[in-house]
């Protein structure tokens, strides 16, 4: 944990110190090229906040090719600062070529760092749901063949009720001249239609 806590402030501090030098050049090259008071102080802070905002872009994934132009564009910037300050330049005599980039830095950095907050990423595709597959065409199967009802049997008929039948036929048949029909001897007898064919088959 301790060695981890040591990696990561030697870190910082070298971040620090890069920071803080990097910032010096900036400014001392602004001054140099006419931009005095505030405005010197300005400079620095535009070029790192282009810095941060086409890292940002880097690093979020989208839009990629934008965020290397423009950390490209600031990366020039600082190291340009840095280089023109070790001595490379007479900073009490700055070229107007330079004049000109350092005036025109500010519409430069206005025009990245709108383009990097402002350029919307690219939507995400959503997932195309695969097509439901088709259902295989019915083939006729064979016609289904009807099961056999089965077989009824014949109730039981005692025998007691076959005499008393043959009495109200013999009954009927005296009175009207005709046999008996299984409908009037159904009702003669109050049995169920089956149980009356049945004696009805009998007599």
């Amino acid at each position: 944990m301790r060695a981890y806590l040591a990696r990561v402030d030697a870190v910082l501090v070298q971040a620090v110190i890069a920071a803080a030098l990097s910032f010096a050049h900036l400014h001392d090259l602004a001054s140099a090229a006419g931009q005095d008071g505030w405005k010197a102080w300005a400079y620095p802070v535009s070029v790192d906040l282009l810095l941060v905002a086409a890292w940002r872009r880097l690093r979020s994934g989208s839009s990629k090719a934008a965020g290397w132009c423009w950390f490209v564009v600031a990366l020039a910037a600082s190291l340009g600062a840095n280089v023109a300050t070790a001595g490379l330049l007479d900073l009490a005599d700055v070229p107007d070529w330079l004049r000109i980039l350092v005036a025109g830095w500010p519409a430069v950095a206005f025009l990245g760092g709108t383009l990097l907050a402002h350029t919307a990423p690219a939507p995400e595709t959503a997932p195309v749901p695969p097509e439901p597959a088709e259902a295989a065409p019915e083939t006729p199967g064979p016609p289904a063949i009807p099961e056999p009802e089965p077989n009824r049997t014949a109730p039981h008929v005692p025998a007691a009720l076959v005499n008393h039948a043959r009495k109200l036929a013999d009954d009927h048949r005296a009175r009207t001249g005709s046999p008996i029909d299984t409908d009037t001897l159904r009702a003669r007898l109050g049995v169920p239609a089956p149980l009356a064919d049945a004696i009805a088959s009998r007599l």
